[in-house]
């Protein structure tokens, strides 16, 4: 008995060492090579795609420099990998990227089977329906669409939505499927398909896009819900916490207050919470606690603002999207985002 004890014990001790070291890998694999190795769309307008200079745009991409200013204090310190939403999930499971922010829905399956960590929700959408309202000009409810072809990705939850709303309205639809999002903008907006259907906010975008964006309508059913958030490989708990906290920072900077123009002053003038968050408190290890800089959060603000600023920037009231803030304002008032106290 004595043996099988000492055993268990080397067994627990070595799982531990496991473990810590495990927790330790992505942080100093990210430091050694400079960057954050983000992956993204490959094209959706608002979260991520690439301007005229190739210079990556996006509620996505701007929270990837969110994380590189965590870590490295300068948001510039990330690369891009444009991924299919088939590719996303191999890629970050084999090392190729550090952080996938690509619009993803936070599922069980993807929580388990297939070992990832979602570290929040930076975008609470839900799948919806667009039509061209020339072509179908008396179609103005998703329950009018029997016997439709409609676009979907494969190898996502849409395409799983989306048959189970229409067997659920005994309805029948022909899906037109493609793996990669610009075949499927190209297929609808060549008239292949009756319908698209995809997240609300990915429909917004690619309504941009297409050669007569004013013909095209966004029907009003929302037929799921779509959390959609960054998320990074399991095992390295102190990766998913530097990941998981820079978003909470970015909800708790607006919510004091702090933004790009004003962060500065608020070192020096701002209340008790506002210094503490900022990393101006008296001995404070908030930050290195983390694994990162005491003023992680002031690095975060300087490079791409507070959630707040991000969300207008790229699909608010400053962008061509124009979409509300709604389920996505603060818990302040009447959204869903809210984050833990940071002290």
């Amino acid at each position: 008995m004595k043996h099988i004890a000492i055993g268990i014990l080397a067994a627990t001790t070595m799982g531990l060492m496991a473990s810590a070291a495990s927790a330790a890998s992505t942080l100093e694999a990210v430091k050694a090579k400079g960057f954050v190795q983000c992956g993204v769309n490959t094209g959706l307008s608002g979260f991520s795609s690439p301007d005229d200079k190739g210079e990556w745009k996006g509620l996505d991409a701007d929270f990837c420099r969110a994380v590189a200013a965590a870590v490295f204090g300068d948001g510039t310190k990330v690369k891009f990998t444009p991924l299919s939403a088939k590719e996303r999930f191999t890629a970050l499971q084999s090392g190729e990227i550090d952080l996938l922010s690509r619009n993803t829905t936070w599922t069980i399956n993807r929580d388990t089977a297939l070992g990832l960590n979602f570290a929040g929700v930076t975008y609470y959408d839900g799948q919806g329906f667009m039509v061209n309202a020339k072509k179908l000009p008396g179609v103005n409810s998703a329950l009018q669409l029997s016997g439709a072809a409609v676009c979907v990705q494969s190898g996502t939850t849409t395409e799983l939505n989306l048959a189970d709303y229409f067997k659920a309205n005994k309805m029948e639809y022909n899906p037109v499927v493609f793996e990669k999002v610009e075949e499927a903008n190209a297929a609808y907006d060549s008239g292949r398909c009756d319908a698209y259907t995809t997240d609300q906010s990915g429909l917004y975008g690619i309504r941009l896009t297409l050669s007569s964006p004013g013909d095209h309508v966004v029907l009003p059913e929302i037929i799921s819900k779509e959390p959609l958030g960054p998320a990074v490989r399991q095992g390295d708990d102190q990766w998913y916490h530097i990941v998981k906290w820079t978003y909470f920072a970015l909800l708790q900077a607006e919510e004091l207050g702090i933004t790009q123009a004003n962060v500065d002053e608020l070192k020096a003038s701002g209340g008790p919470e506002v210094k503490r968050v900022l990393g101006q408190e008296a001995d404070t290890k908030l930050g290195t606690d983390l694994g990162v800089s005491n003023d992680w959060v002031v690095n975060i603000v300087k490079s791409v603002g507070n959630y707040g600023e991000m969300f207008e920037r790229n699909v608010g009231a400053g962008s061509p999207l124009k979409i509300a803030r709604g389920l996505n304002g603060l818990w302040t008032k009447g959204g869903l985002q809210y984050a833990p106290p940071i002290r």
